[in-house]
This record gives C-alpha cells, sequence and structure tokens, in this order.
C-alpha cells in the first residue's frame, strides 16, 4: 500500500473533529517552520527523523506537507515504507493550506 493525496479541507475537517488524532509532519526547512506552520505539526529533517521514528505512533493518521505538494510525495512513499498505516501527503503543501485558512 502506498500514501494517498489530502487536500486543505480534509485536512481542515480531520483537524476539527477531536475524535481523530493525527500526526502532521513539516519537512521545509526549520526557518520555514518557524516562520509559520499548522497548529501541532512536528518539524522533521535529516537530524531529526530518527528520533521521531522512534516516538512516533505508526497506527495514528500521518500527513506530511512541504512547501508546495511536491517533496512531501516523496517523504509520504518513505514514511509509509517505514510502517506508518495510514499516510497523506498535503496537496498544494503549506502555501495552498496558509490561503484556505486566511479566508476561514
Amino acid at each position: 500500500m502506498s500514501f494517498e493525496h489530502m487536500n486543505g479541507k480534509q485536512l481542515a475537517d480531520l483537524i476539527k473533529d477531536p475524535s481523530k488524532a493525527l500526526t502532521l509532519v513539516d519537512i521545509r526547512d526549520r526557518q520555514s517552520f518557524d516562520s509559520g506552520h499548522i497548529e501541532g505539526a512536528f518539524h522533521v529533517d535529516n537530524s531529526s527523523l530518527p528520533d521521531f521514528l522512534r516516538q512516533a505512533d505508526k497506527l495514528k493518521p500521518l500527513v506530511v506537507y512541504c512547501y508546495h505538494g511536491n517533496s512531501s510525495q516523496g517523504a509520504a512513499d518513505y514514511f509509509n515504507e517505514m510502517g506508518f498505516h495510514e499516510v497523506y501527503s498535503l496537496d498544494g503543501g503549506y502555501e495552498d493550506w496558509k490561503q484556505g485558512t486566511e479566508t476561514i
């Protein structure tokens, strides 16, 4: 099984549902993450990846995002290979998410 795609509306609906526990992973650079990220997201890069893999709950849905939704697809595939059961790549990435949430 491979990863699936998720759009910003689907993610917003999941985040609003308290019964749905999920893990958000931001793979952008640290400066971009520090400038703004989706609330509750983990910043994961090459140096933090081993710790994240040891501590993450692989049974929770995992949503990976980057800047525009391109790099997150490769990362989502990787997390799927690492044994996460339900993996999504956020279409449009953080930039689309940010634009969409500004209009809510």
